[in-house]
């Protein structure tokens, strides 16, 4: 009898860890197949917001000399998350889970969940052989930024000082509204009108509760924006550039 390291929930919820039945054992197998390659949601991270439910896949593809007929996937990350597939499918050698995030009902009040998730995967093969390996993968499930800029007076008098506001601020999972991502480095950029590159002017850091503000001579009519490179738990952002004319 074969042990498998599963979740028992509702398929496609994410879990707390007192549902999960413990790892049965290490990375192992029988016979000849291996696993040759895991894809999540294409190779992107795995974003999310606070209404929207996220649907993405995880394509695993095995090698064996009889085929491949079948996969269990868990996806596993922090705070005791824990994910099942709603469905698997099996084409050729690679099996493909399809699995869905619901941020009102899987990550209410559960912003730790965000940050590196795992995929643990087991695949059998049509002659009875089969591999199980945990962490096969890794993928960022992440809270959906927003990053807004405003960029006046307009129009201004050249050599005279612009004010660049914005706001950065994420998914909260906890209130299911957008709140500032505090203390966080946010590039200022300015592109010359005619042009089609953003020249970084300064970093700023967002304040208490996600403001930006920063101030530039006003030298040529052109385009300011804010851009943010990023984290392990929220993807980069970058807000429209805002037209200035200079007078």
């Amino acid at each position: 009898m074969r042990l498998r390291a599963t979740v028992v929930a509702v398929s496609g919820a994410l879990a707390l860890s007192a549902l999960a039945v413990p790892a049965a054992q290490a990375d192992g197998g029988h016979g000849d197949t291996a696993l040759t390659e895991v894809v999540v949601n294409g190779g992107k991270n795995v974003v999310v917001g606070t209404t929207e439910v996220r649907t993405f896949t995880v394509a695993v593809t095995a090698a064996d000399d009889s085929g491949i007929i079948g996969a269990d996937l868990t996806l596993n990350g922090p705070g005791f998350g824990s994910l099942e597939p709603t469905d698997v499918d099996c084409l050729d050698n690679t099996c493909t889970g399809t699995f869905s995030v619901d941020p009102r009902a899987d990550l209410a009040y559960s912003n730790e969940k965000a940050g590196t998730w795992y995929v643990d995967a087991w695949v059998d093969a049509a002659d009875g052989d089969y591999v199980w390996k945990q962490k096969s993968a890794s993928f960022k499930l992440q809270r959906q930024s927003t990053l807004s800029v405003n960029a006046a007076p307009e129009p201004v008098v050249k050599g005279k000082t612009i004010t660049v506001t914005g706001k950065l601020a994420r998914a909260n999972w906890e209130t299911y509204t957008y709140a500032g991502y505090t203390s966080q480095p946010v590039k200022l950029q300015f592109r010359k009108a005619g042009t089609t590159t953003y020249t970084t002017v300064r970093t700023v850091t967002s304040n208490g509760t996600g403001q930006l503000k920063a101030t530039a001579t006003a030298a040529s009519d052109g385009y300011w924006r804010y851009a943010f490179a990023g984290t392990t738990t929220t993807p980069a952002a970058t807000a429209a550039g805002d037209y200035v004319d200079v007078r």
